[in-house]
């Protein structure tokens, strides 16, 4: 049976080239890099290479921070509740506005926030399924203290106009967090010309390793500590680090960042591939102008055709896909994007998102194609609303 991986917005594979340069910190150099003997000073380069890797790939100025973490759930949460403790809890700032689209760690740590008393806003896109500027602008109050608003939707693919909203919190002196899980290896990301505050971001998604992430911290914008203990990290995330993790993350940053024009190219070719093919068929609908998405992403509803189902004829020929987030793929509700951008019930319950890769063939793509059209026409045919 094939085996074909269109959910790389949910996990990408590591790259081998990011695997061998993990693989000597296992067996070999495997001294924590805070000792004073042969074993912790050796692997001490190679860290640094690592973080140079980092701030080079999000054009990051020196002075700034870059927190390494476990993942961009830890990074949010830790933006999110810092907030609470730095400014929410004893100020007279007590709002936050984010949007509707956010990931579930971000959603979820805003509303453990209001039962703490916090006032949180919660834009809805607009029909395209995009928060613009203006709306962010409309939303602040002198009483805002963080927007928080993500950079490409894991969904939809869709691209926030981040640069815009960033200019925007700045002009209103609020802090501004972007969740940057989907943008990066597929948009540029330059924090030297964009204004943000705090960006989080996850090896595993740009084909490294699992388990390791980052949260970049301009300069002057402080969070106190999510993770007390230790002094690692200058004592903003306590807990020995995860050595071959932040070597294979470097590792894939810088290969992300160089892969940035194959993945315009190819990958959005390929892409184009299977939703013109998708499109051929009768009432389907595809959420976002192709412009505006990452290049990897097709979120598709197709009338009569519930999203698991299809999900369950793909997989029994082997090919990966999904309904929407993996971490909130156990849910079987209406997809709440699907729903904010104004989908009737039935469309909202059909999403299904193909995320491709740099590793995504043509071949894969004809043979996907096929079997969805044959899916199509399958569960069309079983549908009691069709």
């Amino acid at each position: 049976m094939e085996r074909i991986y269109l959910d790389n917005n949910a996990t990408t594979i590591v790259d081998p080239a990011v695997r061998e340069a993990m693989d000597p910190f296992y067996c070999q150099m495997y001294g924590n890099p805070n000792s004073l003997h042969l074993f912790g000073i050796e692997v001490r380069p190679y860290l640094q290479l690592a973080m140079e890797q980092l701030y080079v790939g999000l054009n990051a100025a020196d002075e700034d921070d870059i927190i390494i973490n476990s993942c961009a759930t830890e990074g949010n949460n830790t933006v999110i509740i810092g907030m609470y403790f730095s400014l929410l809890k004893d100020t007279r700032k007590k709002e936050i506005v984010t949007t509707q689209l956010e990931h579930p760690c971000v959603r979820e740590a805003c509303r453990f926030l209001e039962t703490q008393g916090v006032k949180v806003t919660y834009l809805a896109p607009d029909s395209q399924g995009m928060i613009t500027a203006e709306m962010v602008k409309e939303a602040i109050t002198d009483k805002t203290a963080l927007v928080s608003v993500m950079w490409a939707n894991n969904e939809t693919g869709l691209i926030l106009p981040i640069k815009e909203i960033a200019s925007v919190c700045k002009e209103k002196g609020v802090y501004f967090h972007t969740d940057a899980v989907q943008a990066i290896g597929k948009v540029p990301v330059d924090l030297k010309d964009i204004p943000i505050d705090y960006l989080t971001f996850s090896a595993h998604k740009f084909h490294g390793p699992k388990g390791v992430g980052g949260l970049y911290i301009r300069k002057g914008a402080t969070l106190p500590p999510l993770l007390h203990g230790g002094e690692q990290m200058g004592g903003h995330r306590a807990g020995t680090v995860d050595v071959p993790g932040l070597v294979g993350m470097g590792k894939a940053m810088e290969m992300a960042v160089d892969a940035l024009a194959f993945e315009d190219r190819k990958v959005r070719r390929l892409r184009d591939k299977l939703e013109d093919a998708l499109l051929k068929n009768d009432d389907v609908l595809v959420v976002g102008e192709r412009a505006l998405r990452t290049p990897n992403t097709v979120y598709v509803s197709i009338r009569g055709v519930e999203g698991e189902a299809l999900i369950w004829d793909l997989n029994q020929k082997g090919i990966a896909a999904s309904t929407g987030s993996a971490c909130a793929s156990e849910s079987l509700e209406a997809s709440p994007i699907l729903t904010a951008i104004g989908a009737d019930r039935e469309l909202a319950h059909t999403g299904v998102r193909f995320s491709l890769s740099r590793f995504t063939t043509e071949s894969e793509i004809d043979f996907t194609i096929d079997v969805v059209n044959k899916a199509i026409v399958r569960l069309r045919q079983l549908s009691t609303s069709y």
